[in-house]
């Protein structure tokens, strides 16, 4: 499952920075290209990738919530809402010690996970709504729900490519939550700080070249030019090998075209979660065939875990900053003397 959750991050790259502002309650709210909201003549009005949703002012705020989907919880946190939580699906992959507690005590419910969903028990929770990625598969789930009088709400954040834009998803939890002053404040905070990272990060004299992600099996999904990872890379000041790249999307590449480009390649980042470089070795005996495995400094993603529980899938869909902080330390750690990791650890 572990390796489930990397691979889509993979293969959509988790996480342009454009300031947005709300000029009026009818203007357009917007997220990214694929997400926007706005308010007129009493509705709540949200565009999320082909879906439209228009809420009524009696139907929000909503006040008791299901999560299908652990990066969620990571806006839900930061907005301090937890409470709204009434239902979460595979709890083992959430984070916050906060929602664990709430599971413990029985307050929020364990309703399935990504294989079967309870949805019976659902039903008799008789949730505000349900918050979920959308996937094709449980189309009859979904609409069974639906059927039965509740809300499911897709929210593909995962395909943001933008830093900032994913972070800026907390906008529209906040609209639906009753927690529009406290998401626009969270997300300036970020912005802000991100934009002053980068400004930090452009100071450095040496911009090192970058090598990122894994493979699968005998495929090694590098993420495109133009994902989260290489935005990343890029405002952080470094050189991603895939840089001039213009791709969305992750490519599938042999190992015999990735060591093609890995020549001079200094770091490599987002080496999944392994404990060690003995363990990724024994996985893949290719790997030390690159310089950087021998000579360079590798770094997982694994800075934060607790057994199956990663927070870069949870409050790293929210702060942006910190994961950008994470590759300037890397890259330039002069830059940042005193500070420590927060989601990337250097594998030894």
């Amino acid at each position: 499952m572990k390796q489930k959750i990397l691979l889509l991050f993979t293969v959509f790259s988790l996480i342009a920075c454009k300031r947005e502002s709300k000029i009026s309650s009818s203007d357009w709210t917007n997220i990214s290209n694929r997400t926007q909201f706005k308010e007129h003549d009493g509705i709540l009005e949200l565009k999320s990738g082909n879906f439209t949703y228009n809420f009524k002012q009696n139907q929000t705020p909503f006040k008791k919530i299901i999560l299908l989907n652990a990066s969620m919880a990571g806006y839900i946190s930061e907005l301090g809402a937890e409470n709204l939580i009434i239902g979460v699906s595979s709890p083992e992959y959430i984070y916050s010690e906060k929602i664990q507690n709430l599971i413990k005590e029985g307050k929020i419910q364990n309703v399935g996970s990504e294989q079967k969903y309870d949805v019976e028990k659902i039903i008799s929770m008789k949730p505000d709504a349900i918050f979920t990625n959308h996937i094709a598969s449980f189309d009859n789930t979904y609409e069974l729900l639906k059927n039965n009088g509740i809300q499911v709400i897709f929210l593909d954040e995962y395909m943001e490519q933008k830093p900032l834009e994913k972070t800026a998803y907390i906008k529209i939890f906040g609209e639906l939550l009753g927690k529009e002053k406290e998401a626009e404040a969270k997300y300036q905070e970020v912005e802000k700080s991100y934009s002053d990272l980068k400004q930090l990060a452009s100071k450095a004299k040496e911009k090192p070249v970058v090598l990122a992600n894994e493979m699968y099996g005998d495929v090694w999904y590098l993420p495109g030019g133009n994902t989260s990872v290489a935005h990343y890379i890029s405002d952080a000041n470094a050189n991603y090998i895939m840089k001039d790249n213009k791709d969305e999307k992750a490519l599938t590449m042999s190992f015999e075209e990735v060591y093609a480009k890995a020549g001079g390649v200094q770091y490599w980042v987002n080496a999944g979660s392994h404990a060690s470089k003995k363990e990724m070795l024994g996985m893949n005996p290719f790997y030390g065939k690159l310089d950087v495995f021998n000579k360079g400094k590798m770094y997982t993603i694994a800075g934060k875990e607790k057994l199956k529980a990663n927070d870069f899938f949870e409050s790293g869909v929210v702060r942006a900053d910190l994961i950008l902080k994470d590759y300037i330390k890397i890259f330039h750690p002069e830059l940042l003397p005193d500070y420590q990791l927060t989601y990337m650890k250097e594998l030894q």
